[in-house]
């Protein structure tokens, strides 16, 4: 199942996500069937592929769950890099899948990277560099049966951790910008606000 993917400018990416408490629910993403925390996580990782992402939290589906997938490939790639005519799923290249609710993160050390570039499903087409993310995190989070996990990852696989647990607080890669390099995409930002307007007021019509 594709879910489509919420843009700047919807008021759910701003909205801070609340924690799962129980992990039989059924959820439903407007629009659609009520669905299980699992059958969500396959969702949401076959919406990712789909975009050609690295990684989606729940709150870019239009779910206001502390929740997010990623994907662990064997190249790092970038979100939006892979290839247009690849498969879309791109099974060959990912090493595993991870299904991240309730995350806890801790920086282990106070060194930050900045020189990586960042992009995000809800702002397509738009890429920057000086996102100063910690080099070195641990995650503790649960799956999608409530076990608890934790790990440790660094470099890339680490800024994806804490790009995503940002939009579970409602907060864009852009935000952690000057304002000057935001300004830079005023009227890419614009058309996103009012594609995010119309879909949601297309929402609005068939009653959700």
């Amino acid at each position: 199942m594709i879910y489509p993917i919420r843009l700047y400018g919807d008021p759910v990416l701003r909205q801070k996500a609340r924690a799962v408490t129980d992990f039989t629910q059924t959820v439903q993403v407007p629009g659609f069937e009520p669905v299980s925390l699992i059958q969500l996580a396959e969702n949401m990782l076959d919406t990712m592929y789909n975009a050609h992402g690295v990684g989606i939290a729940a709150p870019q589906i239009g779910l206001g769950l502390r929740m997010f997938v990623m994907a662990e490939y064997a190249d790092d790639e970038e979100e939006g890099e892979a290839a247009e005519d690849s498969d879309p799923r791109a099974r060959s290249r990912v090493l595993r899948e991870l299904v991240v609710i309730n995350p806890v993160l801790e920086p282990l050390n106070k060194k930050k990277n900045k020189n990586s570039q960042e992009g995000c499903l809800s702002v397509p087409g738009i890429y920057e560099e000086g996102i100063a993310r910690f080099s070195e995190m641990r995650l503790t989070y649960q799956d999608a049966e409530g076990n608890t996990h934790t790990e440790e990852n660094e470099d890339f696989i680490a800024r994806v951790w804490q790009h995503e647990n940002d939009h579970l607080n409602g907060k864009f890669f852009l935000d952690h910008l000057p304002k000057h390099i935001t300004d830079e995409h005023r009227t890419e930002l614009a058309i996103m606000q009012r594609k995010a307007k119309a879909f949601l007021k297309e929402l609005k019509e068939k009653g959700w």
